[in-house]
């Protein structure tokens, strides 16, 4: 990321402090409405608390700490002024974060921290997953994007501030975060013990599968992100690639330079890549300077592909063709900066300032990008954990058993229902699982069953032979250099 010194002029991304994406000044001055060369601070010197305002929030100041009955932190006053002002913008993505936030959200830009792995959003008073990070103790444990996140080790998130929320979901490394999930689909609350491990940011995954056909998976859009994607396109090219996968699945977004970068690898030189308008409609679009390839290209999303990753996604299939695959997009269509420097203290602010809307100029915030080709995944890659608390077995009813009854039928031990009633064929299903798992088999499930059946799952979905949307990507692929052949 950018240091502090040039931060006033390039807006970083942040991670677990709200999904965002960043925009450049330079280049982008018609959005602020001033020449770029101005500078961010002229903009803050021209608004301000009118003398009233600064009467009314001193005398409040004076009057909490004369007459109130225990002794006041008054930075935590002033902290929680701050805060009571981005609330009331009632915009999930524009928030405070105080000293030890901001620190936190610095050793993110650095591209490693130790946590969880989620990034997270507050959506009227509810922490909600945007989406879990590669590899992360998050994804790893089954966390999904749109999870709304209830309590951590007990503590309810009901009410608390984003910034104090994600200092309950972070932690050291080693330490255990219990987390209470809702998942839309599921009537009770589901529970996930998430060991706590250090996160490293790699963005770019590359793979040449069958019949040379490419595969990039970009899982966020940070400043090292271009450069590696280039790398990684570069090296599949000259292995002779006839055509490309790209996947932003699960990806969250980041820095709007570095995706604009991107696409016009891919966006034929004059075409838009994405428009940016401000609070006055006034819009600045951005146009490639690149050229188109000449091979196919398919971008593969879902629910957790967030805003740059949107930006990807519309600007390929609306100015170079591309076919999106898998689900709707998460929707976001906002823009922030980030204020440190000004306010002088380690604090900073991170507000929206503008919206952004694809090469034809469709708002897709709340509503995401629908795909060309929609492909959903089984439904074990979304089954919910199991209460291990709770021994299951014959004629029983309930959630967790028909959450069994999917990872088994997953696995390939079919219990012949999946409705939650444990009957004789989930019993029998059972014993098979537990015999190759070289558990007794008892046809019983007992915690140490239920964490076999749950680990052994993951290796399933890490398979990518049964992701169906990867396949259907690499299938359309094949299907379009056949086509190409074919008219030659």
């Amino acid at each position: 990321m950018l240091k502090k010194s040039t931060a006033a002029f390039m807006i970083v991304a942040a991670l677990l402090c709200g999904s965002l994406l960043t925009l450049g000044v330079t280049g982008y001055a018609h959005v602020f409405g001033q020449a770029a060369g101005e500078g961010i601070a002229t903009v803050l010197q021209t608004a301000g608390l009118q003398d009233k305002e600064s009467k009314k929030l001193g005398t409040a100041l004076s009057l909490i700490e004369s007459n109130y009955y225990e002794t006041v932190d008054r930075e935590k006053l002033i902290d929680g002024a701050v805060n009571g002002m981005m609330e009331a913008l009632g915009d999930p993505y524009s928030n405070y974060m105080g000293k030890e936030t901001a620190a936190r959200f610095e050793e993110s830009i650095e591209g490693s921290f130790s946590g969880i792995g989620a990034e997270v959003s507050s959506d009227n008073g509810k922490v909600v997953v945007v989406s879990p990070i590669k590899g992360s103790p998050a994804e790893k444990a089954g966390i999904q994007a749109k999870d709304v996140i209830l309590s951590v080790n007990g503590e309810s998130l009901e009410g608390l501030e984003l910034n104090d929320a994600v200092a309950k979901i972070r932690g050291p490394k080693g330490s255990d975060a219990t987390l209470k999930i809702q998942r839309t689909g599921t009537a009770e609350p589901l529970e996930f013990v998430i060991t706590r491990d250090d996160v490293r940011l790699e963005t770019v995954y590359a793979t040449m599968e069958k019949d040379n056909i490419g595969v990039i998976e970009v899982t966020q859009f940070s400043q090292n992100t271009g450069k590696r994607f280039e790398e990684e396109l570069t090296k599949l090219e000259t292995q002779g690639m006839k055509g490309l996968v790209i996947d932003v699945r699960n990806d969250p977004g980041g820095v709007l330079p570095v995706v604009i970068e991107m696409a016009e690898q891919f966006v034929p030189a004059g075409k838009a890549i994405v428009q940016v308008e401000d609070k006055n409609k006034q819009r600045e679009v951005s146009t490639s300077k690149g050229s188109s390839k000449k091979y196919p290209v398919v971008v593969l999303m879902n629910k957790g592909s967030a805003s740059a990753s949107e930006i990807m996604a519309g600007a390929l299939q609306q100015s170079a063709g591309a076919k999106l695959i898998g689900e709707d997009s998460f929707g976001k269509g906002t823009v922030q900066t980030s204020f440190e420097e000004q306010l002088g203290d380690g604090s900073l602010l991170k507000i929206t300032i503008a919206k952004w809307l694809t090469p034809d100029g469709t708002w897709i915030h709340g509503k995401g990008i629908k795909p060309d080709i929609a492909v959903a995944q089984p439904d074990y890659f979304s089954v919910a954990p199991i209460n291990k608390s709770v021994t299951l077995q014959y004629n029983m009813n309930s959630t967790d058993v028909k959450s069994a009854q999917t990872m088994l039928d997953g696995l390939g031990y079919k219990p012949g229902r999946k409705d939650g009633y444990f009957d004789a064929g989930t019993k029998e299903a059972v014993k098979k699982f537990q015999s190759a798992a070289k558990l007794k088999s008892t046809g019983v499930i007992d915690a140490k069953t239920a964490e076999a059946l749950e680990l052994a799952l993951i290796k399933v979905i890490q398979d990518p032979a049964k992701d169906n949307q990867r396949n259907k990507g690499i299938e359309e692929i094949r299907k379009e250099i056949k086509a190409t052949a074919s008219n030659k």
